[in-house]
């Protein structure tokens, strides 16, 4: 066995001697040569190099995938942190002396229709986190809905973007009262109706809440007066022009008015 390998072998190692040098000095003697021999080393190095890099690559891919995932889990709890100290400095900011009485509940809108006549808004809060019915929903630009039902972790409510819904509104802060209802056209648009004649009226006025209604506090900014028009002779009708724009709602408040169940009671 070993006296037939030892031909083969030493035949191979001729070979492999007489190759090496003539490609020794065929880089000596031709320059054309010496190129063609340098590229083929350098494409052989490229792949070479290039596979290791693309295994190493592979192999590293679990390890960075894990890394990943851990970074984005924790940019979403700083996320939640921080909405969640926006919201505190939200109702904290609202805890003022005409506000009294109300109790109030930080909120996010999960889902708001906006197309309709009678648009609704849904919260993720319900009865478990202390929503009520008849509750009223606000943000700093001003009255977003009423709270119409409540189930164990979500709340569903009529958007001030109702026809069915009015809000007890006065102009400036000592002005007269009237109903403030959607215009039924326009995202920011409304109309503050019954408001008697002699009431004092410049256009730019801002409308706020009366205080007259049970769902709201008083003095929350709703818009700005534009133009009034009588209606039959008797009270003016007057265009305002919002402050909420219901297509960027997300963060809101409840507020609900701790002693509306005892004042019902005196209701006819």
């Amino acid at each position: 066995m070993k006296r037939t390998l030892l031909p083969g072998l030493l035949c191979l190692a001729v070979f492999i001697l007489l190759e090496a040098a003539s490609l020794h000095l065929l880089s000596r003697n031709a320059q054309l040569q010496r190129l063609w021999i340098a590229r083929g080393a350098h494409w052989v190095m490229a792949h070479s190099w290039g596979a290791t890099q693309s295994v190493r690559s592979y192999f590293s891919l679990s390890s960075a995938n894990k890394q990943l995932a851990q970074e984005n889990f924790l940019l979403r709890e700083e996320l939640e942190r921080s909405r969640e100290q926006l919201r505190k400095v939200w109702t904290d900011s609202l805890q003022t002396p005409q506000h009294a009485g109300f109790s109030m509940i930080p909120a996010e809108v999960v889902k708001i229709s906006r197309n309709k006549q009678h648009n609704y808004i849904i919260l993720n809060r319900g009865f478990e986190d202390g929503i009520q019915e008849k509750s009223g929903i606000i943000t700093s630009s001003g009255v977003v809905g009423i709270v119409d039902a409540v189930s164990e972790h979500h709340a569903y409510a009529f958007s001030f973007q109702n026809s069915d819904i009015s809000i007890s509104a006065r102009l400036g802060r000592e002005g007269g009262s009237g109903l403030l209802v959607w215009d039924g056209i326009h995202s920011n648009g409304a109309l503050l109706k019954e408001m008697p004649l002699q009431a004092r009226y410049h256009s730019g006025d801002t409308v706020f809440t009366s205080g007259h209604s049970l769902l709201f506090p008083p003095d929350i900014p709703l818009g700005i007066a534009g133009e009034a028009r009588v209606v039959n002779g008797t009270t003016n009708e007057i265009a305002v022009t919002l402050f909420q724009d219901f297509s960027a709602i997300r963060y809101v408040t409840v507020v609900h008015n701790n002693s509306l169940e005892e004042i019902e009671q005196f209701e006819p």
